[in-house]
């Protein structure tokens, strides 16, 4: 017999009584935690509103017959329309793991332009209105330019620009305050936004008597909230530019190396940012009534606080704008209804820095699924 016949033989009869199964690289059933954690990274907008959900249940058995109300839950969407707005132009920033402390500041430098152009230089409302989104979109642009053309982390580069746009907000404005009256009498289309809506008076005198809806009161800034946030949901989920933002953010080499300019979705992402913050503006003219260069102190934090709450990930690459208007959404009610219980300001604050660091140790948790 040959040393190959021999070796052939050796070998079947050490084969035998081996299993015969095929080999399978699957991995086993993963537990309820498991499957929890790739649910949530799947879908991360049901934990903000699981948190929705549960806040309002808390709040209505806490104040009975007055968190429900239809007046109460009015005025509830009218505290966070602003939020919810500047919100959404936060979330397009910390897609791309960036971060912007000027929105802010930009939307207030928006109003003041809009405001005193209008009012103290006489300019029509047709060309000061424009001219203050203009404003916006050229802040909003500058930020993208330094961040990539310097290389500069995005934190740096809004903190040195919030300072910036202030002070150009302090020169231009000159520390006045634009009066409710003087900017009805000038410029009433920048009150437009603060304009009530009473469906249920406004279907009655249309002949329809529609019940559930006695109470309800919004403004047409809050319809303007709803309309930016569908707009730019639709830019991220349905267009190359949207999945060019999630890739910039989820990995900003695999995302070049795909043939996406990461240079030119930064600056344009910025560049909407800021536009968006000029809508803002417009909302919270309408909001106040009036123009004052000092407001809008902490809307650069809350915007931040919408963001997270809602499960946009501060690495990038994974959340929505659904997310961020239910943050908005889940400070207000929670403030709202501490302070319907009888709670200070001070626990208000309390609760909702609870809530911040909750979602971000979610969200870390959640990561770990794809690590």
């Amino acid at each position: 017999m040959s040393d190959d016949a021999s070796g052939s033989a050796t070998a079947e009869r050490g084969l035998q009584g081996a299993a015969s199964g095929v080999a399978s690289f699957d991995e086993p059933e993963a537990g309820f935690v498991r499957r929890l954690q790739g649910f949530l990274h799947q879908y991360p907008t049901s934990i903000p509103f699981i948190v929705l959900l549960i806040g309002v249940i808390i709040f209505s058995i806490a104040a009975p017959g007055k968190f429900l109300s239809p007046l109460n839950l009015s005025v509830v969407i009218q505290q966070v329309t602003i939020i919810a707005i500047l919100g959404v132009a936060q979330t397009l920033v910390i897609l791309t793991a960036g971060i912007d402390l000027s929105v802010g500041v930009i939307m207030i430098l928006c109003t003041v332009v809009m405001g005193r152009t209008a009012v103290v230089y006489g300019v029509p409302v047709l060309i000061a209105f424009p001219l203050g989104l203009l404003v916006g979109l050229a802040c909003g642009v500058i930020n993208g330019m330094i961040v990539t053309m310097l290389k500069l982390p995005p934190f740096i580069v809004t903190l040195g620009t919030w300072s910036i746009f202030g002070a150009l907000n302090v020169w231009y404005s000159q520390s006045e305050t634009i009066r409710q009256q003087d900017l009805e009498a000038s410029a009433p289309f920048l009150q437009l936004t603060g304009t009530l809506i009473k469906p249920f008076q406004t279907l009655q005198s249309w002949g329809l008597q529609l019940d559930f809806l006695r109470g309800w009161v919004f403004t047409w800034g809050s319809i303007l909230m709803i309309v930016v946030a569908i707009i730019v949901w639709y830019v991220l989920s349905k267009t190359a530019f949207g999945r060019h933002v999630y890739a910039v953010g989820d990995d900003p080499d695999s995302a070049r190396l795909a043939g996406i300019s990461t240079t030119k979705t930064l600056v344009a992402v910025y560049g909407f940012a800021g536009f968006i913050c000029a809508v803002a503006a417009w909302a919270f003219i309408g909001r106040i009534g009036g123009v004052s260069p000092q407001a809008g102190q902490t809307a650069n934090l809350d915007s931040i606080t919408a963001v997270v709450i809602g499960g946009t990930s501060l690495f990038g690459g994974r959340g929505s704008i659904i997310g961020t208007v239910i943050g908005a959404l889940i400070v207000g009610v929670f403030r709202n209804g501490l302070a319907l219980s009888g709670l200070e300001l001070l626990w208000q604050d309390f609760a909702v820095g609870v809530l911040i660091i909750v979602a971000v140790t979610i969200d870390q948790w959640i990561r770990k699924i794809s690590q």
